[in-house]
């Protein structure tokens, strides 16, 4: 029986020739758009575009030179809803969120493989660069490119019915066959910017969402050094624009507090942080560790990864790091593999210093 597979088609390169290698591994493919926006013209266009009018036109494009039917599907109230309001509200309450994860995993791959199984559809297949075999999530073969990070989250039921055709391939050469297939989105540039912020300027949609809210800048002392126009303008780890005059060394935003709306800096030193308590955790790769258990951490998107131990307590994911990381920020999530293997997920909610503690103690 040949499997019916719904190819999410952003109007980008990687999910056109996703769509085509689906096709000639002899599925039933039909492609659809999601349009994210109800004003799209609101959302970034251009060759640095993501679920723009352009890109739905492209898709469409892609899906005439491939041969498949092709649909857009209005996604827009579930996108506001479960992306935009969400990572304001991640924002307001002094956490930093990554709205590509949150997108994947509310929208490709909850509401859009809803619709799509209840529809008789098998599977949904897109363009991320990341390798599924055996029911795991593994690396692509093209570091650079990887997305195993904003995947993770994913549950082995949805993994189930997913299908990842460019893990084994670097970008360079799906765009290669990209041409070679004459889709006309060969040399289209990736967008990296968040889509629903058409300036780029977070800070500033930020702003006009929750409005100024002016408060102090202090330091670790709790002595105030400055006045910030919002403590959602900063995220943990960041230095600039923090305009504190008469500093006599680099200070970095050390916490957020949203209740008292104070941002707190200090010296890099004080970003160190080597344990880590994440919630809502997501294991898919492997049963939830009772015991420590050594794994790979990685904390951001594209970020370092470092050696850690980790076990879940109580519904949550502790982790203890070998050596501290830097500027790590709550709401990210903090992903654990195995080499290359994602078992689990979880979303930061609590940072600290077990080393420091320690050396306090013994003081």
């Amino acid at each position: 029986m040949t499997l019916r597979v719904l190819a999410a088609m952003s109007g980008g390169v990687d999910s056109a020739v996703a769509a085509a290698r689906a096709v000639e591994a002899g599925y039933d493919v039909t492609g659809v758009h999601l349009a994210l926006s109800s004003n799209p013209q609101s959302y970034r266009t251009g060759a640095r575009g993501c679920c723009t009018i352009e890109d739905s036109r492209d898709a469409r494009r892609a899906a005439d030179v491939i041969g498949i039917p092709f649909y857009i599907w209005d996604m827009a109230e579930e996108f506001d809803r479960d992306v935009v309001q969400d990572f304001v509200a991640e924002y307001a309450a002094g956490r930093t969120p990554n709205p590509c994860l949150r997108c994947n995993e509310k929208i490709k791959f909850q509401a859009v493989l809803e619709r799509a199984l209840a529809l008789g559809f098998d599977a949904v297949c897109t363009g991320h660069h990341v390798r599924l075999e055996n029911g795991r999530l593994r690396r692509s073969v093209d570091a650079a490119k990887d997305q195993s990070y904003v995947l993770a989250v994913l549950t082995r039921e949805q993994l189930a019915h997913a299908i990842f055709p460019l893990g084994d391939c670097t970008k360079e050469e799906v765009r290669a066959e990209a041409a070679r297939r004459g889709l006309t989105v060969a040399d289209k540039p990736d967008s990296h910017d968040i889509c629903f912020i058409a300036d780029g300027d977070t800070s500033g949609f930020l702003e006009r969402r929750l409005g100024s809210n002016p408060g102090p800048i202090v330091d670790e002392t709790g002595q105030v050094v400055g006045e910030h126009r919002g403590a959602h303008a900063f995220t943990v780890g960041q230095r600039r624009g923090l305009n504190l005059s008469g500093a006599p060394h680099r200070r970095y935003v050390l916490s957020i507090e949203p209740v008292s709306n104070t941002v707190r800096v200090g010296p890099r030193e004080a970003l160190k942080v080597d344990r880590i308590v994440g919630e809502r955790p997501v294991w898919s790769g492997c049963e939830p560790p009772e015991e420590w258990t050594p794994f790979l951490v990685q904390l951001r998107a594209h970020g370092e990864v470092y050696s850690c131990r980790a076990r879940q307590y109580e519904g949550r994911v502790e982790i203890l790091l070998d050596e501290p990381a830097l500027g790590v920020a709550k709401g990210q999530a903090a992903v654990l593999y195995d080499g290359d293997v994602v078992m689990g997920s979880s979303t930061i909610a609590e940072t600290s210093r077990v080393e420091q503690a320690a050396a306090n103690h013994a003081e």
